[in-house]
């Protein structure tokens, strides 16, 4: 980059929430920050918490909305002047919000990140979306095309990882197991149109010996430290989407479990390859036969599943870092396109 930047979050964190190892923020700002750059966080949900206690009335937090947290944001933005605002999806932040900044920063770039499935589905987000200079997603295909069709710049841009922390733990003998899955094991069918992949594998996991569930089919959360101490503890992660059919898409929990350094079976998804290879820094299956005939031959062949998960322990934390894919989001905005393995293969 020509000169550091000055970089706005306007974001929606929970700060209390067990999966602060999990926040893609953190990454983002640790990795800008690694290249020379400033950045202020801006918490769109402390600021209705702070404003008033009253906020569990809808009524309330939208007049708070328009006269304490939208004002408090604009002033911030005007004090900081910022070359870049990055806006996470926050609920009350509508597009008025949006072109509130504008005017209070009528030179900045405004860019969105997205990696949540049906984007198509959030009507609120779909409007804020539509007054961003940029929209980044974890995703291509049809779920990328909902930007594309507001008529702005999309980009994908896959999740990254902190090697400092997302790596291999030496743990207990209470971590170890033989298969492991965090997560939900599907989405309500009237929400969200789940493929039943993932339920068909974890309904027969959840009845078999050593193999460990976390967060799904009446079995407790895991978070904070705890989530990367069960993830080196595992032989075998299992991935898999709520979605198997979007090119290039894998939830962050493909990133975790790689980084982290335990042997990963995925759920195939278009281009897979161009991310990570077929036995080389993990495996793929296509049917729930599949992944467990693939389990039971690398629950048997120990040499062979720790060299994969070896190289895809290495290849994540070479190419995915924070650092790296911050001066890939850098040049996104500078140069308006961005050169990287997956893009090139």
């Amino acid at each position: 980059m020509s000169k550091a930047k000055r970089i706005f979050f306007v974001t929606d964190e929970r700060d209390f929430s067990d999966k602060l190892f999990l926040s893609g923020l953190r990454k983002r700002i640790k990795g800008l920050i690694k290249l020379g750059h400033d950045t202020h966080i801006f918490n769109y949900r402390r600021a209705f918490l702070q404003a008033g206690p009253v906020m569990s009335r809808k009524f309330a937090r939208r007049l708070c909305k328009k006269r304490v947290v939208d004002p408090l944001l604009n002033k911030q933005v005007k004090d900081y002047a910022p070359d870049i605002i990055h806006v996470d999806f926050a609920n009350y932040l509508n597009a008025e919000t949006i072109m509130l900044m504008r005017e209070a920063a009528p030179k900045a770039v405004f860019v969105g990140t997205d990696g949540d499935p049906w984007p198509g589905l959030h009507k609120e987000r779909m409007e804020v979306a539509a007054k961003l200079d940029l929209m980044m997603a974890t995703f291509e295909g049809q779920w990328l095309d909902s930007y594309k069709e507001l008529g702005i710049k999309t980009s994908f841009m896959p999740n990254m990882c902190d090697p400092d922390i997302d790596h291999r733990y030496e743990v207990a003998q209470k971590w170890k197991t033989d298969i492991l899955f965090t997560g939900q094991a599907k989405f309500k069918r009237k929400r969200y149109p789940t493929d039943d992949t993932r339920y068909h594998v974890l309904s027969r996991l959840v009845d078999m010996k050593n193999c460990t569930l976390y967060g799904c089919l009446d079995r407790p959360r895991i978070g904070g430290i705890n989530y990367l101490y069960a993830i080196s503890g595992a032989r075998i992660g299992l991935s898999v989407n709520v979605a198997n059919d979007i090119r290039l898409y894998h939830s962050d929990r493909l990133t975790h479990y790689l980084a982290c350094g335990t042997f990963v079976l995925a759920k195939r998804v278009p281009c897979s390859e161009l991310l990570f290879k077929d036995g080389v820094h993990l495996r793929y299956f296509d049917t729930v036969e599949e992944f467990f005939d693939l389990a039971n031959w690398y629950l048997s062949h120990e040499a062979e599943r720790k060299r994969i998960a070896d190289a895809g322990m290495k290849r994540i934390h070479e190419e995915f870092n924070c650092v790296k894919m911050a001066g890939y989001i850098l040049d996104l905005m500078e140069k308006g396109s961005y050169s990287a393995p997956w893009s090139s293969s």
